[in-house]
């Protein structure tokens, strides 16, 4: 196939028109993932359009179980995109990426499939993952300024959109829509692991990176595994709560585009916390739009990013 050759993928490539972003999550990331491919080697591949950025852009997705990666932007006619993405009427914040409608279906078969204008094809290089930096904290042993520790809810909760809100308020933490004048301050150092940070106003020791996403039943059980495993030399790493997930967001963004500290992975770009949804749901942190936010699925998935308490009383 021509599109195969242009990304130069040896083997001919085979388009599922009936895959979309929806989709992906129940397809590839939760557990009936598994019962529905061979090996984790399969790969398919769809298009979407990818609408985060400032123009909405018609991509090429290549899918597999616990696998993502655009191969290539197509160059189809801008008015086309955004006639798609008008068409599937208003959206969460949170969803940004479209199926494509019948126009651009027939548009890409005419000519991308059975067309040989190469130039509407623009591969794209696989981002690599950037090691985590140093730090520029001060270290667990340097000198420690007189802090006001701070003493954040630590066991799961169900909560309504008025507990968030009345626990944004109550303990001073930034959420972009609910308390945009937050301002708690941690104080994080750098506990030379290269792994972990740990807050003093807070107690808390932090995962750097975290949990790669997951679906809510999964990351308990990766939680189980990592615990048993002593994952960094410890044993009761936890979800954090609501409090504890909004402590880390800070007004400004730093230098990956999110509302957190640049000592954490940009990977986990939102996360699961402890906290349920009344009257149902699951409760999350996004750290790029500094805020909390509930999912209404059934098996909603996210990434962790974990921590556990350093204080004994």
């Amino acid at each position: 196939m021509f599109l195969s050759k242009k990304l130069e993928l040896g083997t001919t490539l085979t388009i599922d028109w009936e895959m979309t972003p929806d989709y992906t999550f129940g397809t590839f990331e939760s557990w009936g993932g598994r019962e529905r491919f061979r090996s984790s080697a399969e790969r398919i591949y769809y298009f979407f359009i990818d609408d985060w950025g400032d123009n909405p852009r018609l991509c090429l997705m290549e899918r597999g179980i616990k696998h993502a990666r655009v191969m290539a932007e197509i160059l189809a006619p801008r008015d086309m995109i955004r006639r798609c993405v008008a068409g599937h009427g208003k959206t969460s914040l949170f969803e940004r990426s479209f199926a494509i409608d019948e126009p651009l279906k027939k548009w890409l078969i005419a000519h991308v499939i059975d067309g040989r204008d190469d130039s509407l094809i623009i591969p794209l290089e696989p981002e690599k993952p950037a090691p985590l930096a140093e730090t520029d904290l001060p270290g667990r042993n340097a000198p420690v300024p007189e802090l006001t520790r701070v003493c954040l809810p630590g066991e799961p909760e169900e909560m309504s959109e008025a507990d968030v809100a009345g626990l944004a308020v109550r303990f001073n933490l930034y959420d972009s829509e609910r308390n945009p004048t937050g301002t708690f301050a941690n104080y994080l150092v750098d506990n030379g692991d290269n792994a972990t940070v740990s807050d003093l106003v807070t107690g808390l020791m932090w995962q750097r990176e975290g949990v790669d996403i997951m679906s809510s039943r999964m990351l308990l059980r990766e939680i189980d595994r990592l615990n048993r495993n002593g994952h960094d030399g410890y044993s009761d790493w936890r979800l954090p709560t609501m409090p504890e997930a909004l402590s880390l967001i800070g007004a400004e963004k730093n230098s990956h585009g999110q509302h957190i500290h640049d000592c954490f992975s940009p990977h986990q770009p939102f996360i699961f916390t402890a906290a349920t949804r009344r009257p149902g749901g699951c409760w999350f942190v996004d750290y790029k739009q500094g805020k909390a936010f509930w999912s209404s699925g059934t098996i909603p998935g996210g990434f962790g990013r974990l921590c556990r308490s350093e204080r004994t009383a």
